[in-house]
């Protein structure tokens, strides 16, 4: 049998997912601005 989790831990998952998914959407505007400046350059 498991015990619920705290408050705490469940409010430390909750900013670690959020963490890791702004983490992702940054790399990918990242990647964006990179192709972006590759398809300006080559004109």
């Amino acid at each position: 049998m498991q015990l619920p989790p705290s408050p705490e831990e469940e409010r430390q998952r909750i900013i670690r997912g959020r963490n890791r998914a702004l983490a992702l959407v940054l790399a990918g505007f990242a990647v964006l601005f990179f192709f972006i400046t590759i398809a300006k350059m080559k004109h």
